[in-house]
């Protein structure tokens, strides 16, 4: 049997276009990134809203091993055997994180016949999701910065700071940092460090938010800090909110590519299971539901913990 990888880049894939008019969307409603890969607008769930919602399927594991059990593959295997015997269906995935690509996991795309594709392409940056809310978390922490300098209006305490920067690499020997070395031209001298994108918290807003409206508001709420008298300060307070969400206007549109066999997949958003909810965002199993009679989707880890948030929070 040929390499997974070899299967992948030996596929004969449709154009975008075609993928997204055999699942039922317009074309003013997909936006190409390259001839493969598309962006969904959201106005497709006001074009449907009278349209019943299909049967949404949830892949789950045992508690996985450190290779994982396979989910991704086995939602792919799926969503490819109903598609196979007619039924009309769609797959949501998560986004592939470039932390879990480089290191023993490996890619987010599945594998041999199962696989979602282009899988080079959304393995590695996709369409820019990752990077973008990378860029909205640490323009939180830049801000943040700027008004401790710049008189602390709010009076906010440098060392109850708990907004932390973050990469989308494992680079470990940025988890615990001092910043602010250099005088006081650079900021306040104290400890902090970066997380993985994936595991930051506008990940998991971007995730479970429902519209740009909600987003806007959510953003708004994120906690960065206390006063110097125990109140809590946010992005809000900070007037960060709405430059968060500039930077994450085409980020909360999900991503639509196809299977080996054609099918419409929906990967978009990536929030790990552990720290956040541990599935695909809202927005993508909405607009699959509506396009689809069948949707098969995964949650993180096992089903003690991404299986019980999707019941308990995406259901």
């Amino acid at each position: 049997m040929p390499s997974s990888l070899r299967i992948a880049q030996e596929a004969v894939l449709r154009p975008i276009g075609e993928v997204a008019a055999a699942a039922g969307l317009e074309p003013d409603e997909v936006d190409a990134y390259g001839r493969y890969k598309g962006k969904v607008s959201l106005s497709v769930l006001e074009r449907l809203a009278a349209k019943p919602d299909g049967k949404l399927i949830d892949v789950t594991a045992i508690t996985p091993t450190k290779a994982g059990e396979g989910k991704t593959t086995t939602s792919v295997s799926l969503t490819q055997g109903l598609g196979h015997i007619g039924k009309n269906v769609a797959l949501c995935l998560r986004e592939a994180s470039l932390g879990p690509v480089f290191g023993i996991k490996g890619g987010a795309a599945g594998g041999g016949y199962s696989q979602v594709v282009p899988m080079e392409d959304l393995n590695l940056h996709f369409t820019g999701d990752i990077h973008a809310i990378g860029a909205a978390n640490n323009l939180l922490a830049a801000m943040l910065e700027a008004h401790l300098l710049h008189g602390n209006e709010l009076d906010i305490d440098p060392l109850s700071v708990s907004w932390r920067r973050c990469v989308d690499i494992n680079d470990r020997a940025l988890r615990n940092i001092v910043v602010g070395l250099g005088g006081r031209a650079n900021g306040f001298t104290r400890q902090t460090g970066f997380d993985i994108t994936a595991a930051s918290e506008v990940m998991a807003i971007v995730a479970v938010a429902s519209d740009l409206s909600d987003l806007r508001r959510r953003l708004g709420a994120i906690s960065v800090g206390q006063t110097y008298g125990g109140e809590p300060v946010t992005a809000e307070q900070l007037e960060a909110a709405g430059s968060m969400t500039v930077l994450l206007k085409e980020t909360i549109k999900p991503n639509l590519v196809q299977t080996l066999e054609g099918q419409p997949a929906f990967v978009h958003c990536g929030p790990f299971a552990n720290i956040a909810h541990g599935n695909n965002s809202v927005v993508a199993d909405r607009v699959a539901l509506k396009l689809a009679d069948y949707v098969v989707t995964e949650s993180g880890f096992g089903s003690d913990m991404g299986m019980e948030k999707f019941f308990d929070i995406v259901c």
